[in-house]
């Protein structure tokens, strides 16, 4: 691929991710109705997330300073911040405190990336940092801290950013060359965790690839829930390469999805959370219900693709930020 031209095999990639976070959120009340939808809530939690930060971190190689840091990811964290806390109190009447320290919903995502931003820079520089950034990955399931700072996403995802900071474009035909072998390892790891499964009958949910829960939330003990996370890193980077196989690698009608992600990621939540107060999307269970809802979910990504959406968050990451020197950092992050 050239880099003189744009990649669009990375923003159909994105494009498909960004419409499974949509199905995967809006499937999220009713996905114990039917098999179909709970295998498919696996499938979506597998890998979605992780590849979409994948990506995050490739496109994160450029130098960028704290102040655009700030423009582009904390000041569309602040206003959303706002909009779900009106949301929440005078449209749906949920209980919620004005707070930025504990993200709405899937604003965790902006924090965690300003963080991994931040850090990366500094990381790099230490040997071994993937490795030492998976076990910090692994460890994190030991602690009880919640959704406080979104520490417990940030540290469990970083090893995605991290190798998608490293990877470089040439790969990737490398990978599509070996998509089989990248296939019977997730083949092989996916049936490794289901044939625990069958033989301990320990119940598992897909919250095991959230990155937000502790193996004591889960019901596990920390010895088996440390395996089983490794298991989902392993399953995660496995469907993440083998899908590039898959991916078209010539612009179509919905790779503008992929270059519009952020106005679809902020806002399809809000709508999410009016649907999900209405308790009409875990009512959802026969197959013509189903595939309503699937094709809602592709009609509203469309639709938050559309210029009023795209202009919005451009608009909101396009304030001027300008620090006192004395908080300038002398060096610019790579991003």
């Amino acid at each position: 691929m050239s880099t003189k031209s744009r990649n669009y095999f990375l923003d159909n990639y994105k494009a498909f991710l960004i419409l499974l976070v949509v199905i995967g959120h809006f499937i999220e009340p009713c996905y114990t109705n039917t098999l179909f939808l709970t295998v498919l809530k696996w499938f979506i939690f597998s890998f979605h997330m992780p590849a979409f930060i994948f990506i995050s971190g490739y496109f994160s190689k450029k130098d960028m300073g704290l102040e655009k840091l700030i423009q582009k990811l904390v000041i569309p964290y602040f206003v959303f911040e706002l909009l779900y806390y009106f949301l929440y109190v005078f449209v749906i009447h949920k209980e919620t405190g004005l707070y930025f320290n504990r993200p709405k919903f899937s604003l965790w995502y902006l924090m965690a990336l300003f963080f991994w931003r931040i850090a990366t820079p500094y990381v790099k520089k230490i040997p071994g940092n993937l490795f030492i950034a998976i076990t910090g990955g692994l460890l994190i399931g030991f602690t009880q801290l919640g959704n406080f700072f979104s520490i417990p996403r940030t540290l469990f995802f970083y090893p995605f950013f991290l190798a998608g900071y490293y990877f470089q474009e040439s790969w990737f035909e490398s990978i599509r060359r070996h998509w089989k072998a990248f296939t019977v390892g997730l083949a092989s790891l996916a049936g490794l965790l289901g044939g625990w499964v069958l033989i301990t009958g320990q119940e598992l949910t897909p919250f095991i690839f959230y990155g937000r829960y502790s193996y004591e939330d889960m019901g596990l003990t920390n010895g088996w829930g440390l395996l089983i996370r490794l298991v989902c890193y392993g399953i995660s980077f496995l469907a993440i390469f083998a899908l590039c196989a898959f991916i078209p690698r010539k612009q179509h009608f919905y790779s503008i999805l992929g270059v519009r992600t952020m106005p679809i990621y902020l806002f399809h939540g809000l709508v999410y959370s009016i649907l999900k107060d209405s308790r009409i999307l875990e009512k959802v269970d026969f197959p013509v219900e189903t595939g309503l809802l699937l094709g809602f979910c592709v009609l509203l990504t469309f639709a938050l693709a559309t210029e009023l959406p795209y202009k919005f968050t451009t608009w909101i990451s396009s304030f001027p930020v300008r620090l006192p020197k004395s908080f300038s950092r002398s060096k610019k992050t790579a991003v």
